[in-house]
Parts: structure tokens; sequence; C-alpha cells
């Protein structure tokens, strides 16, 4: 994340960090930022990145990524906010879980509906774009009704 802040800045971008005090009070805080905000938990700190985010890019990571990107699309889905959420399958780093993705949609445990929310590519451009070309699908029920 510390190199991709200090990339965008360096372009003269914008950047904006949320980060717990805990997290401040070991020494991982980005103190070059123009905009450092502090909250008391990483409830609070994904909720106010989420306020702020126009989207959601997730690029290689581990657990701390996959939860934050599992929770945005998770939101999207019940209907919590219509911004997109996208993989950036950088060198195929993501394969392996789109694969699984549809696996679950093929066994119906997530609607092809839902699983086309979540945008995966492999180049920058091409994701951009898609973001830029989002469009929400219509809210749609999460889980069928049971019939007796």
């Amino acid at each position: 994340m510390g190199e991709i802040a200090n990339a965008v800045q360096s372009r003269g971008g914008e950047v904006i960090g949320v980060i717990p005090r805990s997290l401040v009070e070991k020494e991982v805080a980005h103190t070059g930022l123009s905009d450092l905000r502090i909250v008391d938990t990483m409830h609070q700190r994904k909720a106010l990145m989420a306020e702020l985010s126009d989207a959601f890019i997730a690029l290689p990571g581990g657990l701390g990524t996959l939860e934050e990107l599992f929770e945005v699309w998770t939101w999207a889905q019940l209907g919590h906010h219509h911004k997109p959420c996208a993989l950036l399958n950088t060198n195929g780093f993501y394969t392996g879980l789109s694969s699984f993705l549809d696996h679950i949609v093929t066994e119906a445990f997530v609607k092809p509906v839902h699983r086309s929310m979540l945008i995966v590519e492999q180049e920058v451009r091409p994701l951009l774009t898609a973001l830029q070309d989002y469009n929400a699908p219509e809210a749609t029920k999460w889980i069928s009704a049971r019939t007796a």
C-alpha cells in the first residue's frame, strides 16, 4: 500500500490513509500522506474507507485484502452501496480464486448476477474501463423464499 501511495503522490494524486490507532502505535502508519485519518478500530477503518471510496480494487494480497474485498462485495450484493468491486489478476494471482467463485455459482451458493458484480481483469487499463462502465444490477433477493 505504501508503494502505491508513494507512486500516486509522486504524480500529483491525492491519497487518503485510514488506519486504526493500534497500528499507528506500532509505527505502521504512512506519515508522508497529506490526509491520514486515525480511527479506533478496524471496523471503523473499513466503514470510513467504504464511505470515501468510489470503487474497490483488490491487488494481490493476503487475508486482510480478501477479507476487505469480500466484505465490500457482500455489501454491494445486499444493496448497501452500488460501487464496483474488482480483482486485479496480476500474473494470474487470482485465477484460482476466480475459478472457485465460478464453482460456488455452479453449486448455487451465489447467484450469477452477484458473481458478475465482481470485476476481474489482468491489466490495469481494462480494469479501469470496466470500473468506469460499471452499472450495479437491480437489487435482487440474495436468497429465495422457501415454499411450503
